[in-house]
């Protein structure tokens, strides 16, 4: 049997893609396992970046609906629809506390927590077939992976209340002019593009790449000073690293 979600690292680089292209990537308890699994695999090998992506003709289409409708309604399942349910939060936390930079790269569908969970990602990039939708305020369902925070503070508060209170299709365009992605390319490109952009983000210095992610996700909820005492030791650390003192003595030599 194929597995359902694939690895594999290339220097520092490690790849992480949803593999059930013929069932549109629908999410199970499974598959957020497999998930888990391979985010913390990642961050053991010190992955410096992470590419997300996903085979088949869509990102993903969100929960097995099938397989959600017998979790609600067999009542012998109820333990295993909660443990479905804490999945998807463990996966949120797994991505946020993962030090490399997570790239994710959409394409065709990304609905509901197939999206949601994304929001933990570092970078988002869409080809131009991307269409994402939140359509659980319309089925009577609540939302998942901290998007109640993260998504007012991607797009803010007033465009995260639209998305999510009328569940509206969301085309690349749309999302690239919101902020919800930083970039759009044709699908066709999206596989070089993720993987240059993977390149390009290793050549940075890696201990600085750690302290941009972990402190541009917890700073936010501290005072001016907390983020201002943080930031120092941050530069101090930094400031001692030997790729520093390598690329800064290659410039003055330069302007010598």
């Amino acid at each position: 049997m194929e597995d359902i979600v694939l690895y594999e690292k290339s220097g520092d680089i490690g790849k992480i893609t949803l593999n059930k292209p013929e069932e549109r990537n629908t999410i199970t308890l499974d598959v957020l396992k497999k998930l888990i699994e391979l985010f913390e695999i990642s961050a053991e090998n010190n992955d410096v970046c992470v590419i997300y992506a996903a085979n088949g003709k869509h990102f993903t289409v969100g929960a097995d609906l099938k397989y959600s409708y017998d979790l609600i309604t067999n009542e012998n399942k109820f333990a295993e629809g909660v443990q479905f349910l804490e999945a998807w939060q463990t996966l949120t936390r797994k991505m946020i506390a993962h030090p490399g930079i997570i790239v994710v790269g959409y394409h065709g569908w990304v609905i509901g927590g197939g999206f949601e969970h994304t929001l933990a990602c570092d970078i988002r990039i869409a080809a131009t077939d991307t269409r994402i939708m939140l359509p659980e305020a319309g089925v009577g369902l609540f939302f998942s992976n901290a998007s109640t925070k993260l998504l007012p503070r991607i797009i803010g508060e007033g465009r995260a209340k639209d998305m999510m209170i009328f569940g509206d299709e969301i085309t690349a365009e749309e999302a690239l002019k919101i902020g919800l992605v930083t970039r759009v390319c044709k699908p066709e490109s999206l596989k070089r593009i993720l993987k240059k952009t993977a390149n390009t983000i290793i050549q940075k210095g890696h201990l600085a790449l750690r302290y941009t992610k972990a402190y541009i996700n917890q700073n936010q909820d501290l005072d001016i000073e907390g983020v201002l005492a943080r930031e120092s030791v941050a530069m101090i650390e930094t400031s001692q690293s030997d790729i520093l003192k390598e690329r800064l003595s290659k410039f003055v030599k330069k302007e010598k």
